[in-house]
């Protein structure tokens, strides 16, 4: 019985040299926070997603970075930003 490999075009999906930099800035942010600094972790976290929910939104198709659709994407990566930083702000209220 043989097997289809599955569609995987990279004309379609994003950049790796982008992934690559994404993949840099969580890890420069998981070693922010296990030396203390959560906080700019966080922010560094949010950041990068707000940065490419917004780069996603005014690029669309020339984006470097794509998964989905561009509203898949924008919003996902947004609400992720958004998301994150106010669970941050409401644990430090809570503290």
């Amino acid at each position: 019985m043989p097997q289809e490999h599955p569609y995987v075009s990279e004309a379609k999906e994003g950049k790796p040299v982008c992934e690559w930099i994404v993949a840099l800035l969580v890890c420069v942010s998981g070693i922010l926070a296990a030396f203390g600094y959560t906080m700019a972790a966080t922010a560094l976290l949010a950041a990068t997603a707000i940065v490419l929910g917004t780069m996603r939104i005014i690029l669309r198709e020339r984006s470097p970075w794509k998964v989905r659709s561009v509203a898949f994407d924008a919003s996902m990566s947004l609400c992720f930003g958004v998301g994150v930083s106010l669970l941050d702000l409401s644990i430090r209220v809570m503290l």
